[in-house]
């Protein structure tokens, strides 16, 4: 997860002379004639969602579903904690029909299950658990948790392996009982900056209740996005869906280099099927409806004007 004060940055490429000379930039600006006129390769399998934080803070728990329904999302992920009463967030959902797939557990960087300090990796773990339960109470399936951060000689790569997992484990009976999967993010913490590294402590885990919450974007300065997914194949569960360039950061979907006809291919090798969810800077109406047609573009969702027509 990168912390939403992060520049994002470029804009939707349209003119031929500003692509000259860029194999990324080429790729960007055909993302859209990409998608044919056919019917897209993944409705139906790929569900569009937001973080609960992208919306804009004055909107109720009602606003935020009622808008989610209007600019075309499948779906919502809450945040653990959250100012926002859990009974209230489901009885919205419901009314909306619009639901709630999972939290994020926002304490895991403060409160990190890597800590050379026992009590905050205890603290940490209360929070996992309270997370798991919050994920039920909406009636989401997931918990997306970091499980550390490699910070110097007293948090080593290898201090976040051994110290999160046992961490993990001890949830795990809650996480099956509530039928709540914990999903690891890759992010920038130093930590499992491989695609094998990933696979191995996801495998570590040795529960089916474990999986990868995986980040198309954040990869993209260590290898290809697709590689990634490659390696994880049926470990990754949901996606988080940003991009990021060499020369723009972070930046809209679409704008940077991750090389999405590519990443298409690679989702429908493993024959993924489930929730992906824009982690980007959020705003106003027309921002959302902006990540929102950038997710149906990139990710081939989007029904073309000619398919509407034949399905009226």
């Amino acid at each position: 997860m990168v912390l939403s004060s992060l520049s994002r940055r470029g804009f939707l490429t349209t003119s031929v002379v500003g692509i000259a000379g860029s194999g990324s930039l080429l790729r960007k600006a055909t993302v859209a004639a990409e998608v044919s006129d056919r019917p897209p390769a993944n409705r139906g399998r790929i569900f569009k969602s937001i973080k609960w934080g992208m919306f804009e803070k004055s909107l109720s728990v009602e606003e935020r579903f009622q808008l989610a329904k209007v600019i075309g999302l499948d779906g919502l992920e809450f945040s653990s904690p959250s100012e926002s009463d859990v009974v209230e967030v489901s009885k919205a959902s419901q009314l909306a029909e619009i639901p709630v797939h999972g939290v994020v557990d926002e304490m895991h960087w403060r409160k990190r299950l890597s800590s050379p300090d026992e009590t905050t990796r205890e603290k940490g773990r209360q929070i996992l658990a309270q997370a798991i339960r919050d994920s039920h109470a909406v009636g989401g399936s997931s918990v997306l948790l970091v499980p550390g951060r490699v910070t110097g000689a007293d948090e080593t790569h290898e201090d976040v392996w051994n110290r999160s997992i046992p961490e993990i484990r001890q949830v795990l009976p809650l996480a099956s009982r509530l039928g709540v999967r914990i999903l690891i993010e890759n992010v920038w913490n130093g930590f499992c900056e491989t695609p094998e590294q990933l696979r191995d402590y996801l495998d570590a885990l040795e529960s089916p209740w474990v999986g990868a919450y995986f980040d198309i974007g954040n990869v993209v300065k260590f290898s290809p996005s697709e590689n990634w997914i490659r390696t994880l194949g049926h470990r990754i569960v949901k996606l988080d869906v940003k991009d990021w360039g060499r020369e723009n950061g972070f930046c809209k979907i679409g704008d940077g280099d991750v090389n999405w006809p590519e990443v298409r291919k690679a989702l429908a090798e493993i024959r993924f099927s489930g929730w992906c969810t824009a982690e980007v800077e959020g705003g106003d109406r027309a921002r959302l409806a902006d990540v929102t047609r950038r997710m149906n573009q990139v990710l081939d969702l989007q029904v073309s004007e000619t398919t509407n027509k034949r399905e009226k």
